[in-house]
């Protein structure tokens, strides 16, 4: 149960803006945003954070780079990230905090830890967080560090770096920090604050003292959630989160996909290869999000039929024809079934592959009663529609694909002429030219379909 009756403070550690983030960075976004979404239909108030670090080694080094300050530099990239995070559907958070808009708070936190004992200032101007003065150090990784090498400091900002022991809460300003306006003033000089310092800094800022939950990637477990543990539990002496949730990291060709590594795709990039946000997202919550998850383009394809074949089915279910007096079917059971299994696929630690394997047995199940049954009574159709659309307000994937493939009346306007022209080019025997109106409708991702009671059209991703 959460601190407060129905409201859950979730606080999930965001993207560091000094470039584009990739779609392994989109999987764990994504695992984020299922978080959110199951939450909120579940019939919780979500007050949800998720923070943007526009001030650490990378920002720093890259506006140094660009010969511009790290506010300046990271500024694009922020507009980037959500846009991307627009485009793929995730619901935005309530607060988006960014660490150099909290220096004076942070100043003030590491000057209580210092005040405490928990943290001294060292002779190279940095304060450092005594990992002595807290004795339950280690137990979220699950570290004895009494095996660890007094005396190491963390002084660098990069990610997977478990030199352990004391860490910097405080780093003494140098000249690139200065260059880049990345240097404030604090009572032990000029400095920047360090980046464990600044998720609890915000987090605890925008959501008190203890959080129901706290997201993120698995590489965030240690160092960097661990020190957010020690300073923020020895700062105000209570549980800082009740429950921890990290994704596992994305992998390309069976490699994890890292900017690091040089192996990594955009979403920007997929887009303009012809994948649709639908495709990608339905990629990339496929899997348990503690689960592994290879990207292929051969993936990414498969996905891209699953979505069609989702759209494919609203619209048939929508089309179907309801005539009173028909016999009633198994649909409103078949539908009640499946949220049934869906909403215990996700009870289950949020395993969305489950959760999509009932979403898509109630499609097949359900084509195959509406194969029997061309008419059905109004009730048993809105049980389906509202079985799908109860799943997709978590999953996302018509709502993404919807709005990927609206158009606008004068689009609609020109495929209707295009259908005329072509619906008089077969009856003039012009099957060539037809064939071509069909050919270009298809280029723009538009499909026709020749019926009974005449040719319908539809958007394809």
């Amino acid at each position: 149960m959460p601190i407060e009756g129905g409201s859950v403070r979730v606080y999930a550690c965001g993207p560091t803006i000094y470039d584009h983030a990739h779609i392994g960075n989109f999987r764990t976004f994504l695992f984020f945003d299922t978080v959110h979404r199951y939450l909120e239909t579940s019939g919780y108030q979500v007050r949800f954070v998720m923070n943007l670090t526009d001030v650490d080694d990378k920002t720093i080094a890259g506006a140094v780079a660009a010969d511009m300050s790290v506010g300046d530099f990271t500024r694009p990239f922020g507009e980037a990230f959500f846009e991307d995070s627009a485009t793929l559907g995730i619901r935005p958070a309530d607060c988006y905090p960014r660490a150099t808009q909290y220096i004076g708070k942070m100043v003030d936190f590491v000057a209580g830890l210092v005040e405490s004992g928990h943290a001294y200032r060292a002779e190279d101007g940095a304060v450092y967080f005594s990992v002595a003065s807290f004795e339950a150090y280690g137990r979220l990784k699950g570290i004895d560090t009494s095996s660890l090498r007094p005396g190491a400091r963390v002084a660098q900002d990069e990610y997977e770096k478990e030199d352990a022991r004391d860490f910097a809460l405080w780093k003494a300003a140098s000249e690139p920090d200065e260059k880049a306006g990345a240097a404030w003033d604090s009572p032990w000089g000029r400095g920047r604050p360090g980046w464990h310092l600044e998720c609890s800094v915000m987090s605890l800022s925008e959501l008190g003292d203890t959080l129901d939950m706290h997201l993120g990637g698995e590489d965030l477990i240690f160092p960097h959630h661990e020190n957010e543990i020690a300073q923020s539990e020895a700062s105000t002496g209570k549980q800082f989160v009740r429950y921890w949730l990290h994704g596992k990291h994305l992998q390309l060709e069976g490699r994890k996909m890292s900017k690091s590594l040089g192996n990594y795709i955009t979403v920007r990039q997929l887009l303009g290869e012809g994948y649709d946000p639908a495709s990608i997202r339905h990629q990339l919550i496929s899997a348990h999000y503690r689960g592994d998850l290879n990207f292929t383009r051969a993936g990414l394809d498969a996905s891209r039929n699953a979505v069609q074949r989702l759209v494919d089915f609203e619209s048939r279910v929508e089309g179907a024809r309801a005539a009173e007096g028909s016999e009633p079917t198994s649909l409103p059971e078949l539908a009640e079934a499946a949220v049934d299994a869906f909403r215990s696929a996700m009870d289950n630690d949020l395993n969305t592959a489950d959760a999509l394997a009932a979403l898509f047995t109630m499609v097949a199940k359900v084509n195959g009663v509406l194969d029997a049954h061309p008419a059905i009574l109004e009730s048993d159709r809105a049980a389906v529609l509202d079985a799908l659309r109860r799943m997709d307000q978590v999953l996302g994937l018509l709502e993404v694909a919807r709005a990927a493939r609206t158009i606008g009346d004068d689009v609609s306007a020109w495929v209707e002429r295009k259908i005329i022209e072509r619906t008089d080019a077969r009856a003039a025997r012009d099957y060539a030219r037809a064939d071509a109106i069909r050919g270009e409708l298809a280029d723009k991702g538009i499909v026709l379909e020749d019926g009974p009671a005449g040719t319908r059209w539809k958007v394809v991703g």
